[in-house]
């Protein structure tokens, strides 16, 4: 069955930490860029892609779910009334694409989960959502890991680069300027960003 795919999206100053080389309303634009993508990869997917904003965000795309709670409430109000399976993706996974979210909700287990980072979660897979709840911020996947095993949920963990690599620091646009094909690099490579290895060290940098 096709599942929901809900993308927890922030519209409103995201991504603080790029603010050393991106305005407010360039992070904004950028957010919204790898939301698109993520949007894409998702409906390539087959699946219907559900933005869940705590701000108002208005979108002629998909269906907006708005709620004045944070990621954790505004997912957990949803989770159990949901009829069927449900995937959980985050807006920051411009290198998402189709063959690894079908690989994701093409799993045998109960659930499916793709670490992030630094002990955080980028991607739920649950085909009985009435049964789990998310608990994100810290170390989330250990968290989700022990929830599910407390709901006697069975658990894939699926290791998959594109689902891994999240936009969050300077140094993470590199796998985007290398990798990445959507709307997200275009919108870094319009605003003069390329890369570098003059140090030995690839990174990225701005063309002023």
């Amino acid at each position: 069955m096709c599942p929901h795919a809900l993308i927890p999206y922030k519209p409103k100053n995201p991504k603080t930490r790029l603010a050393a080389i991106l305005s407010q309303e360039e992070r904004e634009q950028f957010a919204f860029s790898m939301l698109e993508d993520v949007i894409s990869a998702v409906k390539d997917a087959v699946c219907i892609p559900v933005i869940v904003s705590t701000e108002l965000f208005d979108s002629e795309m998909v269906q907006v779910t708005i709620t004045d709670a944070d990621l954790n409430a505004s997912l957990n109000e949803i989770l159990p009334s949901a009829e069927q399976n449900i995937l959980i993706i985050m807006a920051d996974l411009p290198l998402a694409d189709e063959a690894s979210i079908r690989r994701v909700i093409s799993t045998s287990s109960d659930m499916a989960i793709v670490p992030g980072r630094g002990g955080g979660t980028n991607v739920i897979f649950v085909k009985d959502p009435k049964r789990f709840h998310v608990d994100y911020y810290g170390t989330s996947f250990q968290k989700h890991l022990a929830i599910a095993q407390e709901a006697g949920l069975s658990v894939e963990v699926i290791d998959s680069f594109r689902l891994h690599t999240d936009i969050d620091e300077e140094e993470d646009l590199v796998e985007l300027l290398i990798h990445g094909n959507g709307k997200s690099r275009a919108f870094l490579a319009e605003r003069g960003f390329r890369l570098e290895s003059e140090t030995g060290r690839v990174r990225a940098v701005r063309q002023r």
